[in-house]
């Protein structure tokens, strides 16, 4: 490069050099945006083998405006939306704004005039009026930044809500993380990434709002006093300077895309290391989280320094051409009328009066030329929208998708070859099968007091095939133990019953959802009252519209051996940190109680009872018995035998036994 540039380098153009090589380095980056790749995800890699999930592009094209205006029809539901009143405010804020402005050179022009020729009442009386006005533009000013503040809320907490509405619709949040592998992050999505979205699409609507008004209006004024030839320049180099910043701008949208990608990934790491902290201290893995987390923060850095040097050279180039060209073009402009022979405007005028038509003129030229330029400029904001935009498309698509059961999970074969879709049929890790496993084939039947699975096979979402065909029947008042090593599938056959996974095939039968409950060996203990903990998922107003009341829910307490809590903690109202406060056998059996508030018709146990003494087990399973709860036990106690009628024997490698228990049973739970 530098051979090629010497020769401009002279005492005379140093600046026209320095402008051509930032020039050809903002091109030499943009080129190599393109077929830059950064790896966004640490633990799990999507590239394997040769191929890799297409990305999404963010550029300000059809597609970006698309998808612009899908997402404004969420947030801006309707013409009567308080959203389009907001919008008006601003509109009509923007305006006053406007002509304050004019107002404002009117009037200075006239009070320099009255100093400069010594005009003492004149000046005295503009001043008045200029002194007068003060309150009303402060007050435009501020309506101005109030109705931008309330749209950006508003369209946060409509999008928001929408976007809730979807995630925790069924099973979506469990389905985005542990189904698809589209989206890692949710949570960056959900929170930073909404926000910046609205934030930035309100202020690019007052920034390209109150340029364009502003141009509108100084151009009128401008062809009225100096003719149409003025303005005109002035607008054609608006289009040339827009066009080329644009261009250069292009890869502002996937660098945005990218940074929000390992903002996400940062944060997962942090709040992964946060949930598994007990278990990494006694692990000792604190050096080896420490580097997982500084090689996290280095490709966040390293990224955000790239974009770093990327957005000064565009910020150099945007000076140039937006500010400096621009005030160039606009003295030129403006000394077209002045300098041409018997402008109509100027005939027979003094150089006095010669003098206040240029000098209102020329400010007018000002702020037209500064609102072309902050137009111009608001390209790089529209550039980094696109990035947001893409960013909240590709939440809203997964969203769509995962609740119409479609899922996307790139996985690999036993070929080798890359599956970007389980939808697009499965490969078995351990066998191949004869035929492709659609999820979602199967079908489920709603019927109270029974369970059965016919012929329905038992797949992990990674297409490993844990059971062929799985077929058995449970009624209300069967007790069933499941058994069997780690990995045969007692997880998985919960997963699918609790419809977390989808039915690959065959026909399961069950209670509608609410008349099956499940119980994990770490139970979940919500943030509220020691009373949510019980009555969790249910609200107190549920509870007692249930006619569930605090005695009723002390009485489950007394059964699972923890009334003392009540006393203990300070009552029903009590606020603390379940998780640390209470230990693991008193979770346990708080899970218990709650499986008694709500008196399911089954209710799955996962070596739920495996911190709690053998006989305060035995009368909780003696009373699920007593009210009619039957129970899918899995458990290694042998004291839990005499509480079942059957076991289900899975050995690991796709072979079920489903038969009743008896004093001929031996070995059992082998």
């Amino acid at each position: 490069m530098a051979p090629t540039l010497s020769k401009f380098v002279t005492k005379r153009n140093v600046a026209g050099a320095v402008s051509i090589s930032l020039l050809y380095w903002l091109l030499r980056m943009r080129r190599n945006s393109k077929t830059t790749r950064i790896s966004v995800h640490s633990e799990v890699q999507y590239v394997v083998g040769e191929k890799s999930p297409q990305k999404s592009k963010a550029r300000v094209d059809a597609v970006f405006f698309r998808q612009l205006r899908h997402i404004l029809s969420i947030v801006i539901p309707g013409l009567f939306s308080a959203e389009v009143g907001f919008l008006c405010l601003i509109a009509l804020a923007l305006i006053s704004r406007s002509l304050c402005d004019l107002w404002l050179i009117h009037t200075s022009t006239y009070i320099e005039n009255a100093i400069v020729n010594g005009d003492r009442k004149l000046f005295i009386s503009k001043l008045i009026v200029f002194i007068t006005a003060m309150p009303v533009i402060s007050l435009v000013n501020n309506i101005l930044k109030y109705s931008i503040g309330e749209m950006k809320l508003r369209l946060r907490t409509r999008l928001t809500q929408y976007l809730y509405d979807q995630y925790l619709k069924g099973f979506t949040y469990y389905k985005m993380s542990n189904l698809d592998s589209r989206i890692s992050n949710a949570d960056q999505l959900l929170t930073t990434d909404v926000d910046k979205f609205c934030d930035t699409v309100t202020d690019l609507y007052s920034n390209i709002s109150k340029p364009l008004l502003d141009i509108v209006i100084y151009v009128y004024r401008l062809t009225t006093q100096l003719g149409g030839k003025t303005p005109s320049l002035l607008l054609a180099y608006l289009i040339i300077a827009g066009w080329f910043l644009t261009y250069l701008r292009r890869p502002t949208g996937r660098m945005t895309v990218t940074e929000q990608k390992l903002e996400g990934e940062f944060r997962y790491i942090n709040s992964r290391l946060i949930t598994n902290s007990e278990e990494v201290a006694f692990y000792q893995g604190n050096q080896r989280e420490k580097l997982i987390l500084l090689a996290s923060f280095e490709k966040l850095t390293s990224h955000l320094r790239k974009f770093l040097e990327f957005r000064v050279g565009m910020g150099i180039m945007d000076n140039i051409v937006a500010k400096y060209i621009a005030t160039v073009v606009g003295f030129y402009s403006v000394s077209i009328p002045f300098f041409a022979v018997g402008h109509p405007l100027l005939a027979g005028c003094g150089k006095v009066e010669r003098f206040r038509h240029y000098y209102e003129s020329g400010r007018m030229m000002v702020k037209l030329a500064e609102a072309i330029g902050r137009l111009v400029l608001s390209g790089r904001d529209m550039t980094r929208l696109a990035g947001f935009t893409a960013r909240v498309t590709d939440l809203i698509k997964v969203l769509k998708d995962l609740g119409e059961g479609h899922y996307v999970r790139t996985m690999v074969g036993n070929t080798g070859s890359v599956c970007n879709g389980i939808d697009e049929g499965l490969i078995s890790s351990r066998k191949q099968l004869s035929m492709p496993l659609i999820p979602g084939s199967g079908r489920i039947i709603f019927q109270d007091n029974i369970i059965r699975f016919d012929k329905v096979p038992l797949v992990t979402p990674n297409g490993d095939v844990l059971v062929d065909e799985l077929t058995f029947e449970v009624r209300s008042g069967i007790n069933v133990l499941v058994c069997g090593p780690n990995g045969c599938g007692k997880s998985s056959l919960f997963r699918v019953l609790g419809e977390l996974w989808p039915l690959f095939g065959g026909t399961l039968t069950k209670p509608p959802r609410g008349k099956l409950f499940y119980i994990p060996q770490r139970p979940y203990m919500t943030l509220g009252t020691l009373r949510d903990q019980v009555i969790y998922p249910h609200t107190r107003e549920e509870a007692l519209h249930r006619g569930q009341t605090d005695d009723d829910l002390a009485s489950h307490l007394e059964r699972v051996k923890l009334s003392y809590l009540l006393s203990r903690e300070g009552g029903w109202d009590a606020i603390a940190d379940w998780i640390d406060v209470l230990s693991g056998g008193e979770k346990q059996r708080i899970a218990m109680a709650r499986l008694f508030y709500h008196q399911p018709q089954f209710a799955i146990l996962d070596e739920c009872t495996s911190a709690v003494s053998v006989d305060v087990e035995g009368s909780m399973y003696q009373y699920c018995r007593e009210v009619g709860i039957t129970l899918f036990t899995v458990s290694h106690r042998r004291s839990l035998w005499k509480h079942h009628e059957y076991y289900l024997q899975m050995d690991g490698r796709g072979s079920v036994q489903f038969k009743p228990i008896d004093t001929d049973t031996e070995e059992f739970g082998s």
